[in-house]
């Protein structure tokens, strides 16, 4: 009975979800209490004027300029994330998107040039350690599933003038954008002006420095294409990402 009550509320966030025939009442209680404290704590929104949506929340969790911070339903985010709305459109989070601890989800950062902001679609799970920057404006397609310690950098520093310091010379912007249904390993950062498109795959450690079609396989520092989906064999081998 138990299991059936926890496969069915997962399964409101993931339709295709079935229990592991090894688990235990144990490990089911364990986890739905973790859940249902989660739940507890997402309903702090209440006393701010907004709707949990089935918000699950972990410990220490801060939100700042919540008024520019929007999500739908069952997201889930873990202990010691820090989220700043302040921003030209702030951060948008579709459902069913799990954050991941210790990450931070920064719009912008200055008051004199105000970034873009953040947007995330359906069904995306982002690692721990995770720093998105929103400067230029950052946008993560449906579908995605991101490793442990992503990094984003929507902007770059200007730095041509010798004479004076490269913090004074103020920054350049050109945005992120990540297609649908991409993979994106651990440790990879994405810079200033980088296009993914739909359905790319990205190896654990990569650094992407320019734009890349759909389907494409990246992998190395600058991150370089490898690959294409478009010509793979489902039974072939991928064992070059599984550190991702």
């Amino acid at each position: 009975m138990i299991k059936r009550l926890l496969q069915h509320f997962i399964q409101k966030r993931n339709p295709t979800f079935h229990l592991d025939n090894s688990l235990t009442i144990g490990m089911i209680m364990a986890f739905s209490t973790g859940t249902a404290i989660k739940l507890l704590r997402g309903l702090v929104v209440l006393l701010r004027g907004r709707k949990p949506k089935g918000l699950m929340l972990g410990k220490r969790v801060s939100f700042r300029y919540l008024s520019r911070i929007r999500w739908g339903a069952f997201l889930k985010i873990g202990d010691s994330v820090e989220l700043s709305g302040l921003g030209r459109i702030g951060i948008q989070i579709g459902n069913n998107v799990g954050i991941g601890s210790e990450s931070k989800l920064i719009s912008s950062t200055s008051l004199s040039h105000l970034g873009e902001g953040i947007t995330i679609g359906n069904n995306v799970g982002i690692g721990e350690f995770a720093y998105l920057g929103g400067g230029g404006g950052l946008s993560i397609g449906d579908d995605c599933i991101i490793g442990q310690y992503f990094s984003c950098h929507p902007e770059n520093h200007l730095y041509s003038d010798r004479e004076s310091p490269i913090r004074l010379q103020g920054v350049e912007r050109k945005g992120i954008q990540i297609g649908k249904n991409c993979w994106i390993g651990s440790k990879v950062s994405i810079l200033d002006g980088v296009v993914l498109g739909d359905g790319c795959v990205v190896a654990a450690g990569a650094v992407v420095t320019k734009s890349f079609p759909e389907n494409s396989i990246l992998a190395g520092v600058p991150a370089k294409r490898i690959k294409s989906r478009v010509h793979e064999s489902p039974k072939k081998n991928t064992t070059f990402l599984k550190s991702a």
